[in-house]
C-alpha cells in the first residue's frame, strides 16, 4: 500500500498539516524538519495525489491547444513542429498539454473554446493561424481567459502574442525574385480571412508596385494550405498565356504541390519556373529541387508562446508580450541560383 501523509507524520513525529506543507515548499516549516520529512517520504516511497493536489490549487497544470484542422489527422509538418515545441516547454515547466482538433470556423470549434473558458478543464490556451476578425480571441478576452496567440488580428481587444513578420518575409521573397529578372510572378494566397494571409498577400502587391511592376488579377490564386490545393491552384496559372516565371506559395506545401504539378507539365522548377514558398518546413530542403523559402523557426515558437501562456496563468507579465520575429530567406535551388541565406536585406553565403 502506498505511504500517506499521516503515515510520514507519524514516523517524523510531526503533525499532518506540517508535512503537507513541507512537501508543498513552505517556508513556515523548520529547514532540518522539512529535510527529515522530505527523506522520509522518499523512504517510504510516498507519491502525491496530483488529482487533489490540482485541486486545492484550482489548476489543471494543463495547457490546451486546439488544432484548426479538418479530421483527427493532420499532414501539414508545421503543426507537428510547433506541438512539439509546446510540449517540451510545457513538459520542462511540469505541465501537462491537451490537443484536440476542430475544423476552423466551426460550431465544434467554438464550443471547445467555450467550454475552455467556462469549464476550465485547462490552465490557459494557445491559438493558432489567427484570423483577421477573430471570434475565437474574442471569447477568450469576453472570459478573461489566459491565452498566447501565434499571430496577429485586428480585433481590439489586447492579448499577448508571438508572430512572425510575414510581409516583411514576402517582401524579401519577392524581391529575390525581382532581382533574378522576374517580372510575371503568380501567387497562391492561402485562404481569406487568415491574418498572416493578409499581411502576405498585401506584401506583395506592394513589393511588386515599388519595383513598378504590375499585378494581374490572374496572377493571383488561392489554395486551402495543402499539397493538393497548391497542385490545384497552380494548374490556373499553368493555363496563363504568357505563363508566369515565377510562382510563390503561400506556404510551403502549397509550394511543393505547385512544383509536383509544374513538373508534370513538363516544365522545369528553377530553370522554366522558379518557385517560392513560406515557412521552412524540414520537408522543402529535400524536395527536387530543393524549396526556397521563408525561415520560420516554428519549433522555437512553439517553445516561446508556451513560455509566455505559462507566465501569463502564473501572474507574471511577459518579458515581451508582442513579440515579433524577423524573416530570414532561405535561397535554393527552385528559384535557380546557387544556396545562400538572406536575413535582414543582407546576403550570407550559407554553409
Amino acid at each position: 500500500m502506498a505511504a500517506t501523509l499521516k503515515d510520514i507524520a507519524r514516523e517524523v513525529g510531526v503533525s499532518v498539516t506540517t508535512v503537507s506543507r513541507a512537501l508543498a515548499g513552505y517556508n513556515d516549516v523548520a529547514a532540518n524538519t522539512k529535510e527529515r520529512i522530505q527523506e522520509t517520504a522518499v523512504r517510504l516511497g510516498y507519491s502525491p495525489n496530483i488529482t487533489a493536489r490540482r485541486l486545492q490549487k484550482q489548476r489543471t497544470d494543463t495547457l490546451g491547444f486546439i488544432m484548426p484542422t479538418f479530421g483527427p489527422r493532420f499532414s501539414d509538418p508545421f503543426f507537428s513542429e510547433f506541438i512539439a515545441g509546446i510540449g517540451n516547454q510545457a513538459a520542462a515547466h511540469k505541465y501537462d498539454l491537451l490537443v484536440s482538433t476542430h475544423a476552423p470556423d466551426s460550431e465544434g470549434e467554438r464550443q471547445a473554446y467555450l467550454q475552455a473558458a467556462k469549464r476550465g478543464w485547462v490552465d490557459g490556451l494557445i491559438v493558432v493561424r489567427t484570423r483577421e476578425d477573430d471570434a475565437r480571441i474574442q471569447l477568450l478576452c469576453q472570459h478573461d481567459f489566459p491565452f498566447v496567440a501565434f499571430g496577429r488580428t485586428s480585433n481590439e481587444c489586447a492579448f499577448p502574442y508571438v508572430d512572425e513578420d510575414s510581409a516583411a518575409g514576402m517582401r524579401l521573397l519577392v524581391q529575390h525574385f525581382v532581382d533574378l529578372g522576374h517580372e510575371r510572378i503568380g501567387l497562391i494566397a492561402p485562404p481569406s480571412g487568415l491574418m498572416f494571409g493578409h499581411y502576405r498577400l498585401q506584401s506583395f502587391y506592394n513589393t511588386m508596385a515599388e519595383n513598378n511592376l504590375p499585378v494581374q488579377p490572374d496572377w493571383i490564386v488561392t489554395g486551402d494550405m495543402t499539397q493538393r490545393g497548391g497542385a490545384e491552384a497552380v494548374a490556373a496559372l499553368l493555363a496563363l498565356d504568357p505563363l508566369p516565371t515565377a510562382i510563390i506559395g503561400g506556404n510551403d506545401l502549397m509550394a511543393i504541390g505547385a512544383i509536383n504539378q509544374i513538373q508534370q507539365h513538363g516544365l522545369r522548377v528553377g530553370q522554366d519556373i522558379a518557385v517560392g514558398g513560406f515557412d521552412d518546413i524540414p520537408l522543402s530542403a529535400y524536395m527536387t529541387p530543393p524549396l526556397t523559402t521563408i525561415h520560420q523557426p516554428i519549433y522555437e515558437i512553439g517553445q516561446q508562446t508556451c513560455a509566455m501562456l505559462i507566465d501569463v496563468i502564473n501572474g507574471r507579465s511577459p518579458q515581451d508580450p508582442h513579440t515579433l520575429l524577423t524573416p530570414t530567406l532561405i535561397i535554393r535551388e527552385s528559384s535557380g541560383t546557387a544556396t545562400i541565406q538572406m536575413e535582414g536585406g543582407e546576403r550570407i553565403q550559407s554553409n
